[in-house]
């Protein structure tokens, strides 16, 4: 096949011998030579000031971001959302009395006490049989105890 492929290039005449040459390459100066046309937008002004940008900010390595439009806009909003989120906490605790700071601080160490029995409870319950019985003896026995000291 690769013999095939070289005699098949060997034997292809000359691309240029096949293209018609335009008559106003002779140099006739009776004839008006055409004029490339400009693009009209890679000739505005704005184009041309985009596409210097493009071009400095590739040089400076900056960039762009793979994210579509929209996605970029949508985290925009949720960050801006997130920081009016926290101003509008930390004016509410400049605003709260000492009365509601103390009732919060208590609802936090009620609530920690409620986790913290939660979570003994849960290790209880995961505990073999034989440490549930123990426990349970235990309490029958500084029961009676207190019973016989009254």
């Amino acid at each position: 096949i690769a013999s095939m492929y070289s005699e098949f290039q060997q034997d292809r005449p000359e691309i240029g011998s096949l293209l018609v040459q335009p008559d106003y390459l002779d140099g006739n100066p009776d004839l008006i030579k055409p004029k490339k046309l400009l693009n009209p937008v890679k000739a505005s002004k704005s184009h041309q000031e985009l596409h210097r940008e493009l071009l400095m900010s590739h040089k400076r390595g900056l960039g762009f971001d793979n994210k579509p439009e929209l996605q970029r806009v949508l985290e925009h909003r949720r960050r801006d959302q997130l920081i009016r989120q926290r101003k509008e906490e930390e004016e509410a605790k400049r605003m709260q009395s000492p009365f509601e700071q103390e009732l919060l601080k208590r609802q936090q160490r009620l609530e920690e006490l409620e986790k913290e029995e939660e979570k003994v409870k849960g290790e209880q319950e995961n505990a073999p049989e034989f440490i549930k019985v123990k426990e349970n003896l235990r309490r029958t026995s500084t029961l009676s105890t207190e019973e016989k000291a009254v």
